[in-house]
């Protein structure tokens, strides 16, 4: 497996993500494995993982009010 391989499969701890909260609202994040993302449905941001790291800036976080509703 290469460095590549290694990176787009990581998975959060689930113990981490237990004590990550959304730093606008102070609510849970949501794991969104595909994108590599915490998303944080109350502010509306989704924050992006780099190489493990979750960055949790509003600096680097994207709205998702564009985004298609699932089952819509």
């Amino acid at each position: 497996m290469t460095d590549d391989d290694a990176s787009s499969e990581r998975v959060i701890d689930k113990r981490l993500l237990s004590l990550l909260v959304c730093p606008v609202t102070k609510k849970p994040l949501h794991y969104d494995r595909e994108r590599q993302e915490l998303v944080s449905s109350a502010a509306r941001l989704a924050f992006p993982i780099r190489d493990g790291v979750p960055l949790l800036t509003l600096d680097a976080a994207r709205h998702t009010d564009d985004e298609p509703k699932k089952g819509r």
